[in-house]
């Protein structure tokens, strides 16, 4: 009886095997989401992107070409953030935009219950390594940051690790359980790597080669004023922290502060304030690269409204301004524009 049984059973299992490969076919099939090229009235202005809202900026130059990594936020009614993926879009010439679609959710991370908050993307070994600020699930409660690999700018992402690179847990002199956020990630010319990151507390440790993992101590470098959003890069001799700062006995917005260092190492020097508040928008988040010739400031503000959502907390949007230097290596202060690189740069 149990052979007469057994043929039965394979020819379902056939049967049924057929028939999922006959529905996962089209989908298997089916490409990834194509890159579209931005609609901007005035190519340049800002925002840089008015279809969804978007939040802290990360350029990366591969090239000819600039990547924009961003957070998107789905914030709905009085919802203060509401962020489950990241997006990616690139530019040859500043003001003409291609929007490459998700190249990643929080989901992805298996570990990870919600937020996909700030991110950064580096290249390095011919691979494209993309840390990213998440919630950890109860595991290890409070943000954490992950770190994801793809051959290619656009993605597709995966988890590089299968679990957090740096946790709550890993930084024990800080006050809160949101500290662990904001990556940026930098690569010295010694081909060192670097991530800095916090909130309220800054925090800087050396990558391990593998770039999966932290190499040594973790080291405390808050700057005055420190808030969040610290971004790490070099002109020349001088290395830059520059940083979403607030003063809290006087401002109740954040502006953008840096300080500067002869080695990543420091000391780090204040140089005051770069730009002010984003309109309308109580955070800020810098992100800088020098693409053909020209520095950038990437920021964000509060000032896009899409049908009957107006910018706020969560929905924010980015935008870009020219950034400049003085012969001393400090930055000259950057004033927030509708016309960002729609124009050419002041001298």
């Amino acid at each position: 009886m149990t052979r007469a049984r057994r043929p039965a059973a394979r020819t379902m299992t056939s049967r049924t095997t057929g028939l999922l490969l006959a529905a996962l076919l089209p989908l298997l099939a089916a490409p990834a989401m194509a890159a579209k090229p931005v609609h901007n009235p005035v190519p340049g202005s800002n925002p840089l992107f008015r279809d969804k809202f978007t939040a802290d900026p990360a350029p990366l130059v591969v090239g000819d070409t600039l990547y924009l990594y961003v957070g998107h936020d789905e914030a709905q009614r009085d919802e203060m953030f509401n962020m489950r993926e990241w997006l990616v879009y690139s530019t040859t010439d500043m003001k003409h935009w291609t929007d490459h679609g998700p190249i990643m959710k929080v989901a992805d991370f298996k570990w990870a219950k919600a937020d996909a908050w700030a991110s950064q993307a580096i290249e390095k070994d011919g691979k494209f390594w993309f840390y990213a600020a998440v919630e950890h699930d109860d595991t290890h409660p409070g943000k954490a940051i992950a770190v994801a690999v793809s051959d290619s700018p656009t993605g597709p992402f995966v988890d590089a690790k299968g679990s957090a690179l740096v946790t709550n847990e890993m930084t024990p002199m800080g006050t809160h359980s949101w500290e662990d956020i904001d990556p940026t990630v930098f690569t010295d010319d010694d081909g060192t790597t670097w991530i800095a990151w916090g909130n309220r507390q800054c925090y800087i440790a050396r990558l391990k080669p593998d770039m999966i993992e932290i190499d040594g101590e973790i080291t405390e470098i808050t700057p005055p004023h420190f808030e969040e959003g610290p971004w790490l890069h070099k002109r020349g001799d001088t290395y830059y922290l520059t940083y979403a700062s607030l003063d809290r006995a006087s401002h109740r917005d954040e502006k953008v502060s840096y300080a500067t260092a002869p080695s990543i190492r420091g000391p780090w020097t204040y140089r005051g304030e770069l730009t002010g508040s984003g309109k309308y928008s109580f955070t800020i988040h810098p992100g800088i690269a020098e693409f053909k010739g020209q520095w950038y400031l990437f920021l964000h503000n509060a000032a896009l409204a899409i049908g009957d959502q107006n910018g706020s907390i969560g929905r924010r949007a980015v935008t870009v301004e020219y950034l400049q230097y003085n012969a001393d290596g400090t930055m000259k202060p950057v004033v927030q524009t509708e016309a960002g690189v729609s124009v050419p740069p002041a001298r």
